[in-house]
Formats: C-alpha cells, sequence, structure tokens
C-alpha cells in the first residue's frame, strides 16, 4: 500500500490511496474525500504520476465542503462511485444525477474490490461523520480527522496500524490568542469540532504499536497551528522507526510507501 495527501488543512482535503491485492494483480486506488476543485485534483494527481481515470472510487467521511466540495464533479467526470453514510448522503443533498451512492454503515466493515473498509464514527459536527480504517492484503492504514474528542471505541479501531494519518488542527494557545471570534474558538475547541495538537498526541500514545511505519499529522489549521506547535506536541513519545511528518495545505505529503 501507498498513500499521499493531495492536500490537507480548512481548504480542502484529499487523501490518495494506492492499495495492493497482491503481486500479480493490478492495485486499487482511490480518493477518501475531496474538497479540491476538479482540474487541481487532476494537476495534483498528475503531479503524483497518476490520473483520476485510475481511480476506482471516492469514500467521502462526511459533508463539510473542505472535504466534499469537488466530489460530485470528480465522479461526474469520471464515472465514480461515491461512498458514504446515510447521514453524509442526506446532509450533503449536491450530488449530480447519475452519480452511483453506495452506503455505508458506521462500525461495519465492507469488501470492495479486495480491500476492507470500515468506517469508523466520530464525534464531529457533521449528520453522520466517520473517520475510515482502510485494509489490503498487506497493510493497515486509517484516516483520523474532523473529531472534537476521541472515543474508547476509536481507540480499539484504531490498534494494528502499519499508517495514520491524523489530524493535529490546533495549538490550544494559537487558537486563545488567534483572530477567530468567540463562537468560532468554541466550536473548533469543542466535543465535536476538532483535535488539539495536545488531544492528538495523546492519541498517538495510546495507539503507537511497534508495527506503525509512519504517522502523517493533518488537517493543520492555517491560522491555529504551526508544524514547530504539533513537533513540541509529540517531543515526548518515543518514535523507534517510526516516521512523522506533517502535511500541508498546498501541497499535501508525497507519496509514503509502506514496506
Amino acid at each position: 500500500m501507498r498513500f499521499c495527501s493531495l492536500g490537507s488543512g480548512s481548504h480542502g482535503n484529499a487523501l490518495l490511496v494506492q492499495a495492493s491485492l497482491g503481486p500479480d494483480t493490478e492495485p486499487v486506488s482511490f480518493l477518501v474525500d475531496c474538497g479540491l476543485g476538479l482540474k487541481e485534483v487532476e494537476e495534483r494527481m498528475q503531479s503524483r504520476g497518476m490520473s483520476p481515470d485510475q481511480l476506482s472510487f471516492i469514500v467521502v467521511t462526511h459533508e463539510h465542503g473542505d472535504h466534499i466540495g469537488g466530489v460530485s464533479r470528480l465522479a461526474k467526470a469520471y464515472g465514480l462511485p461515491v461512498l458514504a453514510t446515510h447521514g453524509t448522503l442526506a446532509a450533503a443533498n449536491g450530488f449530480d444525477e447519475g452519480i452511483r451512492l453506495i452506503e455505508l454503515q458506521p462500525s461495519q466493515a465492507i469488501q470492495i474490490l479486495g480491500l476492507t473498509l470500515e468506517p469508523i464514527p466520530v464525534p464531529h459536527d457533521a449528520r453522520e461523520p466517520v473517520c475510515l480504517r482502510i485494509e489490503d492484503s498487506l497493510h493497515r492504514l486509517a484516516v483520523v480527522t474532523d473529531l472534537g474528542h476521541v472515543t474508547p471505541h476509536l481507540i480499539a479501531s484504531l490498534q494494528g496500524l502499519d499508517a495514520l494519518f491524523l489530524e493535529f488542527n490546533y495549538d490550544q494557545a494559537m487558537l486563545d490568542d488567534g483572530p477567530y471570534p468567540p463562537s468560532l474558538k468554541s466550536r473548533v475547541g469543542g466535543d465535536y469540532g476538532h483535535l488539539s495538537n495536545e488531544a492528538s498526541a495523546d492519541l498517538l500514545r495510546q495507539v503507537l504499536g511497534g508495527q506503525m511505519q509512519v504517522v502523517i499529522a493533518a488537517h493543520l489549521s492555517q491560522k491555529n497551528n504551526h508544524p514547530d506547535c504539533v513537533m513540541r506536541a509529540v517531543a515526548d513519545i518515543h518514535w523507534g522507526a517510526t516516521r512523522f511528518e506533517c502535511a500541508t495545505q498546498d501541497s499535501g505529503v508525497d507519496w509514503v510507501l509502506l514496506k
């Protein structure tokens, strides 16, 4: 399995995953979320050596625009099915006719094209949001963004991973002192908003196992966070052989190949 971020942040998210089904089969490529415009997705995929016509489907975690804004145009242009929960599909209200929709049930893994996808419910101010655990023939990756607090069910679902794409949305001091109005600060920092650097670091301490190859810090707020703040929050974590880096809004993160 390999994956890369085409962009991660409050202005648009898209994670490109290419999963292996075995040595003699073609890999399956798909997106988790698409909050980027069609041309931008095409250009960013091309910069990674791929094209949207190599995609098999799009998984949508929830209906907020920075995750779903580009889904309809991309799905329609390239004939891609869209997978999402019933609540997300109902709240989206903007999918063009003719797009094939596949409903996900939270906490129920599904098999698709030889892969196992498990949508894990998370607390966020959306209709039926989930994060996603992905398994191919060799590896396990979880995509965990847009949640206000960590639940025991989430921790249990994130054991035994090879890679984790994890939200580090805000630094508490930057949020407190930053430009957001009080109502937005309350939303971001609330139980149904986003994860702080400290909360994400605490989650990592509970799921970081010996087989974890890489952790990517994702969805950093451009106004309320900085990679230096993220690095301070995880400074006491014993990484061993695990690689850690931050994805950005403009360039995401380049291909990560799991061994």
